[in-house]
């Protein structure tokens, strides 16, 4: 594997996680300032250990014992599915025909779906079941495609270790920038990131399809790049024809409660 492939390996993976950390994040910060934070953040810990374990168990079989070629098919039919969903929203956010996230807004609704009565606040001794389950649910889910792209990258390259370096990596900069900031990670620019991802993702399932099905691309490895300019290109373009079409909710953002948060 050259290169150049392995560098938009990591920087795929590395965005990808990035954005999926910050919405992770936002619902673990908002559950703990409202409820415990003891039980939101063992909560967190819980599903981060699920997913470590799924990552494992899925990974490393894949790698060892499904052919490269049928695996390089069913790995890139699922990044082009994933990148095309997140490039699709991203075009629409920034043609202002979908409202953008706004960390600040979600973290306002969701702090304020948990909030409890004072009837009803949680003992900072005990653990509290809503705030567990609630962070334990937010950064399950969110990681589950931190999950995929890992496993697909990973396992499609053979560089599972590099590609679960890179979601760590990513992991442990939103963590501790959470930290700094003690509330959430507003000022990432998601929405750009996932436009980027999007492309990423996007070109390597297609190349790895292509590769799967037998196809001889020009100059390898280095063709993902191309791919990614190709994309880049169609994307600009996209966006520009869209914002003349009606423009409506550009600028808004989304102000939407925990339940719809997770469904994003």
């Amino acid at each position: 594997m050259s290169t150049s492939s392995t560098v938009v390996l990591v920087l795929a993976v590395f965005g990808a996680s990035m954005v999926e950390m910050v919405e992770a994040l936002t619902i673990v910060v908002a559950a703990g300032v409202t409820r415990s934070w003891r039980s939101s953040l063992e909560g967190a810990a819980a599903a981060v250990a699920v997913l470590a374990v799924i990552v494992l168990a899925v990974g490393v079989p894949l790698i060892h014992y499904v052919p490269i070629d049928a695996l390089r098919v069913v790995v890139g039919a699922l990044l082009l599915v994933l990148g095309l969903s997140w490039l699709r929203k991203s075009i629409l956010r920034a043609s202002g025909h979908k409202a953008l996230h706004d960390e600040d807004a979600i973290f306002a609704a969701t702090s304020a779906e948990l909030a409890p009565a004072a009837s009803s606040s949680p003992s900072p001794k005990r653990r509290d079941a809503i705030s567990f389950s609630v962070a334990f649910k937010g950064v399950f889910l969110e990681g589950m495609e931190v999950v995929l792209i890992v496993v697909s990258l990973g396992a499609s390259q053979q560089r599972l270790g590099i590609a679960a370096v890179a979601a760590v990596a990513a992991a442990l900069v939103v963590a501790a920038v959470g930290a700094l900031v003690a509330k959430q990670l507003s000022q990432v620019p998601e929405n750009t990131i996932k436009l980027v991802v999007g492309i990423m993702l996007t070109s390597f399932g297609l190349f790895w399809v292509g590769e799967g099905a037998g196809a001889h691309w020009p100059g390898s490895d280095a063709a993902i790049i191309v791919l990614i300019g190709v994309f880049s290109l169609v994307t600009i373009g996209s966006i520009a024809w869209l914002r003349t079409l009606h423009p409506t909710v550009r600028g808004q953002r989304t102000d939407v409660g925990l339940s719809e948060r997770v469904e994003e």
